[in-house]
């Protein structure tokens, strides 16, 4: 049901009569000889006229892919108490800005506002913003129903935020399109199922030393795509492979470098922190590029435009491009983060709750979608960025005694519940 983990078996779908993006492509490639994989997932993804993005985005049941918020709603809810937690381990701050890149449906952001709305009375002398990025203009009128009841206008006279509303519990809402456009200040951020959409650089160890994997067009059947090595090496291949790097295959995400750089420096500079929740590895995998269409594996090279596509993010190559300006926490398992949250305390008072076998039932069955190692247990993690003082006193080392122990990180230990 969900996007399955890398190496997971589907069968390849057939390439349906939606050529356009196709033909566009072969048109480029013809013209400039062949591209890159990230160029090839740029325009297959967000191309503004037969982008999948731009055009679909198929989240959800009926979809290409389903998303955890979209299984249960504990997922979204517990981490709603993280930020919470985490608002107050840091003080209290009097602004609270919630910032999610690449929110798909709203669902999650739905369910954190939930919370926020139950815990009001602890929130109550913050002012609390939600600030969400997106480019599609589909996903943003469907997240403007999901949150606002459709309630939006156009925001000109703010020229960053392209959209504006009020969620149903009374929480002003801005869209935007780039995460540079979001206003400074102390933010929590969050990004679910991101990065792993951003466009990857492929490159295989050859004998000749590195080479980048380029897209091209197939000589032998005209209308068809195939991967080909670069010639010689490529800037992309003099810039992205480290040095001490011992696997002979690797997909480097540069723009994911360059959003943690932005996101460590504003947390640096503005207090906050950013929760990643994502399918990846510590910088052990090796070739994780997939399609998804209709919930199944799908070429990536087939129908561009008419599929998902995906690789794992590399937590080890975050954890650099963060540069220590902040501390970072994970990756951990998404059942141990859950786990740590308290889900399973929050399942009981849930099927207490629930009034029929039907309920019930939906509610073990999510649970086990979440949690089992085998479905998105174990292929999701979780990864923090935040402040070095969130972690370590300034004063600490001067005068260890001085200072009241640190409350852990809820989620990277124990959540202790009072």
């Amino acid at each position: 049901a969900a996007r399955l983990c890398s190496g997971a078996g589907g069968e390849a779908e057939a390439a349906d009569g939606d050529g356009a993006m196709l033909r566009h492509l072969a048109r480029k490639l013809r013209a400039s000889g062949p591209v890159t994989v990230a160029e090839y997932m740029r325009e297959a993804l967000t191309n503004p006229g037969q982008g999948y993005y731009t055009r679909r985005g198929g989240v959800g049941e009926s979809g290409d892919f389903i998303t955890s918020p979209e299984i249960s709603q504990v997922f979204g809810e517990l981490i709603g108490i993280w930020y919470i937690s985490e608002w107050m381990a840091m003080g209290k701050p009097n602004t609270f800005q919630l910032v999610e890149l690449g929110p798909g449906r709203g669902t999650l952001t739905d369910d954190i506002l939930r919370v926020f709305n139950q815990l009001a009375s602890v929130l109550s002398k913050c002012d609390v913003s939600v600030h969400l990025v997106e480019v599609s203009p589909k996903l943003s009128e469907i997240q403007a129903a999901m949150l606002t009841g459709g309630k939006v206008q156009p925001n000109p006279e703010d020229k960053s935020a392209y959209m504006k509303g009020v969620s149903k519990t009374g929480i002003p809402i801005f869209w935007y399109r780039d995460i540079q456009d979001v206003p400074p200040g102390y933010s929590f951020y969050l990004a679910h199922e991101f990065f792993d959409a951003l466009p990857i650089h492929k490159f295989q160890r050859t004998e000749k030393g590195w080479r980048e994997v380029l897209v091209d067009i197939d000589p032998e059947v005209p209308d068809q795509l195939r991967f080909v090595l670069s010639p010689s090496r490529t800037p992309a291949t003099q810039n992205f492979i480290q040095p001490e790097e011992t696997r002979d295959h690797v997909e480097v995400c540069p723009e994911a470098g360059v959003i943690v750089q932005r996101l460590a420096s504003r947390i640096e500079k503005d207090g906050g922190a950013a929760l990643v929740a994502d399918y990846g590895h510590d910088g052990t995998k090796t070739d994780t590029f997939r399609g998804f269409r209709n919930h199944k594996l799908h070429d990536v090279l087939s129908a561009p435009g008419t599929a998902d596509l995906t690789a794992d993010v590399d937590f080890s190559y975050l954890r650099k491009m963060a540069q220590g300006r902040t501390a970072t926490l994970g990756p951990i398992k998404q059942r141990e983060f859950l786990k740590n949250m308290g889900i399973d305390l929050r399942l009981q008072v849930l099927l207490q709750n629930s009034g029929d076998t039907a309920t019930h039932e939906q509610l073990l069955h999510s649970y086990d979608m979440l949690m089992n190692p085998e479905k998105m247990g174990d292929c999701f993690n979780f990864f923090a960025l935040l402040p070095h003082h969130r972690l370590v006193h300034p004063d600490k080392k001067d005068k260890p005694e001085s200072k009241s122990p640190l409350p852990p990180v809820a989620g990277f230990s124990e959540l202790l519940l009072k």
